[in-house]
């Protein structure tokens, strides 16, 4: 004899085939969509790894009028004199504790203006080197960063700075600088600022990601099977 319950549950089971097939697939379909995204995150990283470290293995050249991504982190060269009066200092954080990042503008022969990080000074009281004459200076371009740090915006009219965007500096300063700074390299002063901090690592986890989306994909289906093997065993019965 069947009992009223079981007749019902066996009427509905068609549809609730069809919306456990629907969500199944959906989320088989986001997952292994997310996990091959990942894959090619993941090449597009290591394309850009090789790449930088070909940039900061390079023999210097002289900088660009105008930066783009494709030109940070290349090995650059000039010269020219320190405007030493205009410098800014810019909040940082480093490997040798909290600071500020020395910006000086260089003011090179052709008359142009470029901004140099010349390195880590521990605190705005600090004595640093300020060169009179004509310098060379090698380093990183690195590309201008508008706006602020997180959560706090740069405030020119305080001359107080947390990220190193190079348009508003030089504005503050009356002149223009272009779209980028250098990070110049260590110097063999034994002095402030300290050159050469620049940090060149890029996180690299989307492999992980990738076998993670993958494996929620796979539970999935063995969830979708669990499933199907019960309702057919509660239908036999």
């Amino acid at each position: 004899m069947t009992s009223a319950g079981s007749g019902e549950r066996r009427r509905r089971s068609p549809a609730f085939l069809i919306g456990l097939t629907s969500i199944a697939l959906l989320l088989f379909s986001g997952f292994t969509a997310l996990g091959v995204w990942q894959v090619q995150r993941l090449g597009w990283k290591r394309d850009l790894i090789a790449r930088v470290d070909a940039r900061i293995h390079a023999a210097p050249v002289p900088p660009p009028d105008s930066a783009t991504k494709a030109d940070e982190y290349r090995r650059v060269t000039t010269s020219g004199i320190f405007l030493n009066d205009k410098a800014a200092l810019v909040q940082a954080s480093t490997v040798r504790g909290p600071g500020f990042w020395l910006l000086a503008p260089m003011r090179r022969p052709d008359g142009s203006i470029i901004l140099v990080n010349r390195g880590f000074v521990p605190s705005r009281r600090t004595a640093y080197d300020r060169p009179a004459g004509s310098v060379r200076v090698t380093g990183l371009l690195r590309l201008s960063e508008p706006g602020g740090g997180f959560l706090r915006s740069n405030d020119p009219a305080a001359d107080r700075w947390y990220s190193r965007d190079v348009a508003a500096i030089a504005r503050s300063r009356g002149m223009d600088a272009g779209n980028y700074f250098i990070d110049a390299q260590a110097s063999p002063s034994s002095g402030y600022p300290i050159g050469g901090l620049t940090v060149v690592r890029f996180p690299n986890n989307h492999l992980q990601y990738a076998i993670t989306w993958f494996a929620m994909a796979a539970m999935t289906l063995a969830g979708y099977s669990l499933v199907l093997r019960r309702t057919a065993k509660d239908a036999d019965r």
